[in-house]
């Protein structure tokens, strides 16, 4: 799992600006299943969910922040871009 863009605290690893994942989602645009590392994982429970909405004078920072549980037994918080309408995994409990 080592990463050199990966930082470590404790037992998470963080990506400060998200690695790139594939999203299959609801009609609500909540997550269903993501893709990350050749892996698929489906969702089984969102424990919260959070927007972010900040510089818009600036440069606009729009997301959407979801930390979930997985059936592989991943615990993450992924979150939609919605400026670019782009998923990422941004943090990863070990």
């Amino acid at each position: 799992m080592a990463d050199a863009a990966a930082t470590t605290a404790g037992m998470t690893w963080l990506w400060p600006q998200g690695q790139p994942i594939a999203v299959v989602a609801n009609n609500r645009a909540e997550p269903l299943e993501f893709r990350w590392r050749g892996h698929t994982h489906r969702v089984a429970d969102i424990t919260r969910h959070w927007r972010v909405d900040l510089d818009w004078w600036q440069g606009r920072v729009w997301r959407d922040y979801f930390k979930l549980s997985a059936d592989s037994g991943l615990l993450v918080i992924v979150y939609r871009d919605l400026t670019e309408n782009q998923w990422y995994l941004q943090r990863l409990y070990d």
